[in-house]
């Protein structure tokens, strides 16, 4: 089974700023065992920017383009980093796709991009992709395009014909009403069919590291179950939790897929 897995900002980095590497490790070392189950597993990774502003020691965001692009830069080198020392002592080799909005939009592109995951899966490689904030400013200025690469993971489903994604958040998953401000907020296990009331249901951004909310995972899960790719949304500071989404077992919010 090829699975689609997506990390967010909110889970690779404290909101204290740093990195979170019992989260890195654990995830590392549940995606490395999925592969090793026989399963071909694609990472779709944010976090290049609050990776970047914890390797310069800045205290917060910039609100300039170009230094925003050069923290991505500094932060994404340093991401790969820890991405490929860990999954490396899980016996995992990982590679680095980066992508902006024209390469999934133009076909010729689209297709040597389908022919690259089909060779890095043949090879036993997980590929890590993320938005190239360097080259692309659509993301980082409006956050529009992929959402904190919630868009972007489902683009990457559909296009490497992928049977599941897993979308990691701060969250438990989906529910009925907004869990920080109603404490009886109940977690929807299942949806069958996104209308317009679940999408309703969706908030904005999370945190403020990270530029994705509910609404674009909502929005994520439309475009990959359309396609024929079930989705999970669940915390991604339980990683284990992982084995149970890839297993069929209740976790999160299941988005099931159109047949």
């Amino acid at each position: 089974m090829r699975i689609v897995f997506k990390v967010g900002t909110s889970t690779l980095c404290h909101s204290g700023r740093g990195l979170n590497y019992r989260n890195i490790e654990l995830l590392a070392r549940a995606l490395a065992d999925v592969k090793n189950a026989g399963h071909e597993v694609t990472l779709v990774s944010s976090g290049a920017i609050g990776t970047g502003l914890a390797k310069l020691n800045l205290p917060e965001r910039p609100r300039e383009l170009r230094l925003k692009q050069a923290i991505a830069a500094v932060g994404q080198l340093e991401l790969m980093h820890i991405y490929d020392k860990y999954f490396g002592e899980y016996g995992a080799t990982v590679a680095q796709i980066l992508l902006t909005f024209s390469d999934t939009g133009s076909e010729r592109r689209r297709a040597n991009l389908i022919g690259t995951f089909d060779a890095l899966f043949s090879l036993g490689v997980i590929p890590v992709v993320n938005e190239n904030d360097s080259v692309a400013f659509e993301e980082i200025e409006s956050h529009s395009v992929f959402g904190d690469n919630d868009t972007l993971s489902a683009t990457v489903a559909v296009m490497v014909r992928a049977e599941k994604l897993v979308i990691l958040t701060d969250t438990d998953g989906l529910y009925d009403s907004d869990p920080h401000a109603n404490p009886d907020a109940r977690l929807i296990t299942v949806v069958d069919a996104i209308t317009s009331e679940i999408e309703a249901l969706a908030g904005g951004a999370g945190s403020n590291l990270g530029t994705g909310g509910m609404a674009t995972k909502i929005q994520a899960a439309k475009i990959a179950t359309a396609a024929g790719c079930e989705v999970v949304i669940m915390n991604g500071s339980a990683p284990d939790n992982i084995y149970r989404a890839v297993n069929g077992l209740p976790v999160g919010t299941l988005f099931r897929a159109k047949r």
